[in-house]
């Protein structure tokens, strides 16, 4: 690979990061709007409001950085980095097509679920370096929900991965059939729904919880670093929406994959995507034990079932 070719990989790659999580965001406040009855967004940029998020990061920039007196400085400013930059690492090893991936590695999705899972510590620092009773809540909150669910999250890859017998997702979707909609569901679910979780978005937002927690971790932030903790909510939907139509919708498999591929797995993702606004909308926010008992008493033993179920099913067909 020339250096030509990483610098372009590298640019479409940052372009994504850039333009997707916003189209996320837009189309969450449109949704949530008609959902609710409302029209959201109209008149940034004329057409629906398509600019909102471009105006609301103008005037995030605007807005005073301020660093209290009191928290560690250089933790307090890191934070939202160590929340952001992640998901775009994991982004650069998501193949949209058989040759459309900016880093094809063998185990890439060992890379992704690796990346992926230290966004959450962004959270946790957050909180702990802003020196407040109400982030620090959150934060150990976050650190209790980043616990429970990663466990399910990884054995749900891991079942897909089995099946495939591979753990490259390049190598999972060549190996993907309509069948596994049915044998990899239960799979599927606890993925979707542990997603949810290290994403900390309704119904699992109790680390953030405005109503309790003023805004959790982020209470102390403002301007461009608070923008940042929102950018990675969007940019999470993205990679795990993504990762989602990955392993178990068959990514680029679809009608004229050959050319059209691409478009294929990004609309399953934001097919996804919607899924997990739709859930912010019509569900309610749990309590910290009823999230604990649904990982470690449901989705946990669920997870464990469907990767033996997986183990028989390829030590019987090969």
């Amino acid at each position: 690979m020339t250096a030509l070719e990483i610098a372009l990989r590298s640019v479409a790659v940052l372009g994504a990061f850039l333009v997707l999580p916003l189209l996320v965001g837009q189309a969450e406040h449109k949704l949530m709007a008609h959902m609710q009855g409302r029209l959201g967004p109209m008149y940034a940029g004329g057409f629906h409001g398509w600019a909102q998020l471009v105006a609301d990061g103008v005037k995030f920039a605007q807005k005073e950085d301020i660093t209290p007196r009191a928290a560690d400085r250089w933790v307090f400013r890191v934070a939202p980095f160590v929340a952001l930059i992640p998901y775009l690492l994991a982004l650069a090893a998501l193949p949209l097509q058989r040759d459309v991936v900016a880093v094809d590695v063998p185990g890439s999705a060992v890379l992704v679920l690796a990346v992926a899972s230290v966004g959450a510590l962004g959270t946790l620092m957050a909180g702990w370096a802003s020196a407040n009773k109400y982030a620090l809540l959150g934060a150990l909150r976050s650190a209790a929900q980043l616990v429970s669910y990663e466990l399910p999250l990884v054995l749900a890859v891991a079942s897909a991965c089995l099946a495939a017998g591979t753990l490259s997702l390049t190598g999972v979707v060549e190996a993907w059939s309509p069948w596994w909609l049915i044998w990899q569901l239960p799979g599927a679910l606890v993925f979707l729904v542990a997603a949810l979780a290290e994403l900390q978005r309704p119904p699992f937002d109790m680390p953030i919880a405005d109503a309790e927690l003023v805004m959790g971790p982020w209470t102390e932030y403002s301007g461009l670093r608070f923008a940042f903790f929102l950018l990675a909510e969007y940019a999470g939907i993205v990679v795990f929406s993504l990762l989602f139509a990955v392993l178990w919708l068959g990514g680029w498999r679809g009608p004229f994959d050959e050319a059209l591929g691409w478009l294929w797995t990004l609309l399953k993702g934001f097919a996804v995507a919607v899924l997990v606004i739709w859930f912010r909308v019509a569900w309610p926010r749990m309590r910290e034990d009823q999230l604990q008992r649904l990982a470690w008493l449901v989705l946990l033993p669920v997870a464990l079932v469907q990767l033996a179920l997986t183990g028989i099913g390829v030590v019987m067909t090969r």
